[in-house]
């Protein structure tokens, strides 16, 4: 990992921090019953309130970019935003590829410079799930890189993963041994009944509590124990694991925006799962909650503000708040840097 006297040499520019992959991170994460954040990166502002927040927590950090973030921000512009993110906290930093859909896109991440890729398989059959990942992992390895792999679909919208609600399925943990061992992949993501995006059930699919919001349906914590019992010491993964905080939902409600019925992972749900093999937790909706609802407040308390600067600062800061809250009290994360 890294000494703490690095991180000042790092400041002053006298040594660099290199990115790490998820290798070691993981086998602590497995063995202290804790998860790693991963959090998915599309701008400076965001990057800047995660990496401060797993530095002020003292926590590893994963940095996910997905297909869309690569095209919204280009490649290079975020390599260097996470370069520059390295020498400002001198963190172990992991940069992986969320949801690569095929070869190529892997490949380019690979060697581009990330330490990690997602194959996301999950669409196809069995076989040719493990025909892909299979490639990706050879060529990942040889290079050095880490390779994350999905067994089981997540209902719901993220960038460029859709998938509707009712066509999803979970992860038969009859598959999860034959489906590690030949494809050689380095963890698994699995669905145990979270879901991508910002409205991750129906209004059918829950009930609601004496203030009206809505309660989903728990996660399948069975599917989850069956993986551990058959993968000892395997780390698994969730997606779609954002917990759509309600006070900031509201707050887009109340500054003129329309998310009703937006809910998403109970936080205690998640911190169960991060107690037992879950080592990596995906987090992404709630970041762009953070950072929307405080921008939409500060539109409607300051009409007359016009430089970006103004209204960016208070949303870094909400994204900052929100990542050291995920990190202390869902992962169990702090203080293991």
């Amino acid at each position: 990992m890294h000494r703490p006297e690095d991180a000042a040499k790092i400041a002053k520019g006298e040594c660099k921090m290199p990115l790490v992959t998820s290798k070691e991170m993981f086998q602590k994460a497995y063995e202290g019953g804790y998860a790693v954040g991963a959090f998915n990166v599309n701008n400076m502002e965001i990057i800047q309130g995660i990496t401060e927040a797993a530095a002020q927590e003292k926590a590893p950090l994963i940095l996910q970019v997905s297909a869309g973030a690569r095209k919204y921000a280009k490649h290079v512009y975020l390599m260097k935003l996470v370069e520059a993110a390295l020498e400002d906290t001198g963190l172990p930093i992991c940069l992986h590829l969320d949801h690569g859909d095929g070869f190529e896109i892997c490949k380019a991440c690979v060697d581009g410079g990330f330490t990690s890729v997602m194959i996301d398989g999950s669409k196809y059959s069995f076989e040719e799930n493990i025909a892909l990942t299979k490639r990706v992992v050879e060529y990942a390895h040889d290079h050095g890189v880490v390779v994350e792999a999905e067994l089981g679909t997540l209902a719901g919208v993220e960038d460029e993963v859709a998938v509707e609600h009712g066509k999803e399925s979970y992860t038969h943990p009859e598959e999860v041994e034959e489906f590690v061992s030949r494809t050689g992949c380095d963890s698994l993501a699995i669905a145990i009944g979270t879901s991508h995006g910002a409205y991750k059930f129906k209004p059918s699919q829950c009930t609601r509590n004496a203030d009206g919001i809505l309660v989903p349906p728990p996660l399948r914590f069975d599917v989850l124990e069956e993986c551990i019992k058959r993968l000892p010491g395997f780390p698994i993964v969730l997606h779609g694991s954002s917990s759509v905080p309600q006070e900031f939902v509201k707050m887009v409600n109340t500054y003129g925006g329309n998310m009703p019925d937006a809910i998403g992972i109970p936080e205690d749900q998640l911190r169960k799962a991060a107690q037992l093999a879950v080592c990596k937790i995906n987090i992404d909706s709630d970041i762009r909650l953070a950072m929307t609802a405080n921008i939409r407040k500060h539109f409607v308390e300051h009409p007359d503000h016009f430089d970006p600067r103004q209204y960016l600062k208070p949303a870094r800061q909400a994204v900052k708040d929100m990542v050291a809250h995920k990190i202390v009290h869902v992962l169990g994360s702090d203080g293991k840097a």
